[in-house]
């Protein structure tokens, strides 16, 4: 699998779930282990630029396909705009920018699998409303992503943050 953009062998069985296999065996860190049962979306990650989770997804379903964490968010975003407009080398996706601006995490367990759906939405709705963004992360299956701190608010705008911030250059 390639996984960040660098290909990977794994020895783990073709059934481990791919959190195990990212976490124990690639020592990625940012999806999370929260309820197991693909409900929590704490262990979201992007597999061919689609939001799955991790903790219900076996790691031989993904063989052949690109695998995208928290930690591979700047170079997917790098790799698809020029230098000028995704600014300098290890430069943070705009979404992962939008987190720190509004100040988003408070425990921040959820929030690498939030902005895993928010790069998702993104890429399929470049300029969300209010209620499309409430609607990507509460009804888009598999179940809706949760924040037991209760950021909800400041995901929405730093959602929408990173929506200006992405087509800012595209504008132009």
């Amino acid at each position: 699998m390639t996984v960040n953009g660098a290909r990977k062998a794994i020895a783990a069985a073709p059934q481990t779930p791919l959190l195990y296999v990212l976490r124990n065996e690639l020592n990625l860190t940012g999806p999370r282990f929260g309820c197991g049962l693909a409900q929590c979306g704490a262990c979201a990650v992007l597999v061919d630029g689609k939001e799955v989770r991790s903790c219900a997804t076996p790691a031989g379903s993904v063989n052949g396909k690109r695998v995208t964490t928290i930690e591979g968010l700047s170079a997917l975003w790098a790799a698809d705009h020029p230098p000028a407009e995704a600014g300098s080398a290890g430069a943070l996706h705009p979404v992962q920018q939008a987190w720190i601006d509004e100040q988003v995490p408070q425990c921040g367990y959820c929030q690498s699998g939030m902005m895993i759906a928010a790069v998702d939405l993104l890429s399929r709705n470049a300029n969300p409303t209010v209620e499309e963004i409430k609607d990507a992360f509460t009804n888009t299956p598999p179940s809706p992503h949760l924040c037991r701190c209760g950021t909800y608010a400041a995901i929405i705008d730093a959602v929408l943050l990173a929506a200006r911030t992405m087509t800012a250059g595209k504008a132009d």
